[in-house]
């Protein structure tokens, strides 16, 4: 990067700081403002910076108003940041007042270095880095976007704090289009629009990050489901069907009981080896091993490819919920392939087309980014294996991505567990990324589970295992399609294909004829008796995005024939009905984005 841009938010590192900076700045405001404010944890992320406080109060926007105002005096005050160190003892001395604080410096490891940042009169337990004075914060070119609830550490035993978000610019201008952006994108957020459209929705007593697909999310969710089963049978995917829970002993020997443990729904004592204790599963993995593992498996039996639309559940930190992206319960296309050394470039090229098919036709792959993620030799507790094995798998994975000739990013400290990964990245409309779909190569867990097979040569040997979606997750999948399509499906996904529209009563029983035959040729279709004028019929279909209307009045009913109206197209004219059968069956068939 040229010197003229290390000190720009073209630079990340830069921008980053710019924004933790900005952090402090906020937690300084709110406790000059209410000083028994107490505060957790103030990062930077993606985009801007939240910071976790505990508060007497709900923060709200007469709050927020008050904070920007005392950050502005802050920033035009250039105060200067300053760094210094102190032993553990004097350390928990000085933040005695903060338990949060408290907490985190008891939880670091006996050498860490305990770094804290001055700014006047506040100081906070930190790491940095920081810009060197508060007067580098552009004074009318940062603005509180949101507070959310969040559990202390994502624990929802602990403690529930508030987290306040913020984002920041050099320049004002550059804020102002950022705020714009933003407003565009709520208009998008399937968090609405697909509340709006009732395609989910979520209650308060069955609990965070379990919405209820509502018979437009369930259909468009069916179809796709069917669509993937399908076409992996015809790729030659074998269907299997496994439990939704196990024992402890099953994830005790893949190391997810060791790796994985906060993230599952345990059920029982997971310390008490006395009782049985289960856990809802957070893959599949484990499980459809066993249908390798059903008998001895020959080198002829390979490569097995095994298929399921699976149910996971994951204990996600409440903080990160947000509508159908990120969830506690979930459906996945997952699936496992069970295969000789020499067939892993041929089937990993083949999943990642399979997968690249799929998002191709719902009109999402070109927005995806792909990540190779890889280990953290730096952070070798939270992963199995040896640097050897990890080199070895990283090495034939980017010899693989380089034969496909694929365009990719690496992820430090994104692998799984038990070995490095293709992520397939796609962004909501306010630029959060999320994985839509990973094929991940694993050369460890096979061991585990004794998954011998026989070689042509009759010696026991192990196969490589590729884990893969071909589509991901589905409810993460609808989100996103709500927000490409503005709520606005392709036609084979929406519950209501087809809306008939009498103009008048004597059309009704035309409409009612017509409607029964449309479902009989297996098309979604609905008839709109109510009393009311065409003008209000056609605007209310047009809101809730039915794909075509068919408007008859007496003239139709004459001739027979329909007038067709699209929801984007419009005013198609008048068509018999076997032409307009035929043209959306094409529709449908050829799975048309609109």
């Amino acid at each position: 990067m040229s010197e003229e841009n290390l000190y720009t938010f073209e630079n990340e590192q830069y921008r980053k700081t710019y924004w933790h900076t900005c952090s402090h700045v906020m937690a300084q405001a709110v406790k000059r403002l209410w000083p028994e404010v107490k505060l957790a944890i103030g990062p930077s992320i993606d985009e801007g910076w939240y910071y976790d406080l505990d508060a007497p109060f709900a923060f709200s926007p007469e709050h927020f108003e008050k904070i920007e105002a005392e950050m502005k005096k802050i920033c035009k005050e250039k105060i200067k940041l300053e760094r210094f160190e102190l032993p553990r003892t004097e350390a928990l001395e000085f933040m005695k007042d903060e338990p949060y604080k408290v907490e985190l410096i008891n939880d670091l490891p006996k050498d860490a270095i305990i770094s804290f940042y001055k700014q006047d009169e506040f100081t906070d337990l930190c790491a940095g880095p920081h810009l060197d004075s508060t007067g580098r914060i552009k004074a009318n070119a940062f603005k509180l976007t949101a507070c959310n609830a969040a559990y202390w550490r994502g624990d929802s035993s602990r403690k529930q704090l508030q987290r306040i978000y913020g984002i920041a610019f050099p320049k004002k201008e550059e804020l102002d289009e950022y705020l714009a952006q933003q407003a565009e994108a709520r208009k998008l957020d399937h968090n609405k629009l697909g509340r709006d459209l009732e395609y989910f929705t979520t209650v308060e007593c069955i609990g965070q990050g379990l919405p209820i697909l509502l018979p437009k999310g369930s259909r468009a969710i069916q179809q796709m489901q069917r669509w993937v089963e399908d076409v992996e049978e015809k790729n030659g995917y074998l269907l299997t069907k496994t439990p939704l829970m196990a024992k402890r002993e099953l994830y005790k020997i893949s190391g997810h009981w060791d790796h994985y443990l906060d993230g599952m729904f345990v059920m029982g004592d997971p310390d008490d080896e006395t009782k049985e204790c289960f856990a809802l599963r957070p893959m599949t993995c484990p499980f459809q091993y066993q249908v390798f593992l059903n008998r001895q498996r020959s080198y002829r039996d390979l490569p097995m490819r095994l298929g399921e639309t699976s149910t996971l559940f994951r204990n996600e930190d409440s903080g990160e919920m947000h509508g159908l992206i990120r969830v506690r319960q979930f459906t996945i296309s997952e699936g496992h392939l069970v295969l000789r050394p020499d067939q892993l470039e041929e089937e990993f090229k083949g999943c990642l087309s399979l997968a690249k098919y799929f998002l191709s036709t719902l009109g999402l792959l070109d927005k995806c980014t792909f990540r190779f993620s890889q280990w953290d030799p730096k952070n070798t507790d939270k992963y199995e294996g040896t640097a050897e094995q990890w080199d070895h798998a990283q090495s034939v994975m980017e010899k693989i991505l380089n034969h496909l000739g694929l365009a990719y990013k690496v992820g430090i400290d994104e692998a799984a567990f038990y070995g490095p990964k293709l992520d397939v990245q796609y962004k909501n409309v306010f630029g959060k990324e999320d994985t839509l779909v990973t094929i991940q190569i694993d050369m460890l867990l096979a061991q585990k589970f004794g998954m011998y097979y026989i070689d042509e040569n009759g010696e026991k040997k192990l196969p490589y295992i590729i884990h893969r979606t071909s589509l991901g997750c589905y409810e993460r999948t609808l989100a996103y399609l709500i927000e490409e399509y503005a709520g606005a499906l392709p036609t084979w996904l929406m519950a209501e294909q087809v809306r008939i529209l009498p103009i008048t009563d004597r059309a009704a029983d035309y409409a009612e004829k017509l409607c029964a035959e449309l479902k009989n040729q297996g098309f979604r279709a609905t008839a709109d008796f109510r009393r009311e004028k065409i003008g209000k019929k056609i605007r209310d279909a047009q809101m809730e995005k039915v794909p075509y209307m068919l408007i008859v009045g007496d003239k139709e009913v004459e001739s027979g024939e329909v007038n067709v109206r699209h929801r984007a197209e419009g005013d198609l004219g008048n068509m018999t009905r076997d032409a307009f059968a035929a043209l959306l069956k094409d529709v449908i068939d050829t799975k048309a984005k609109k």
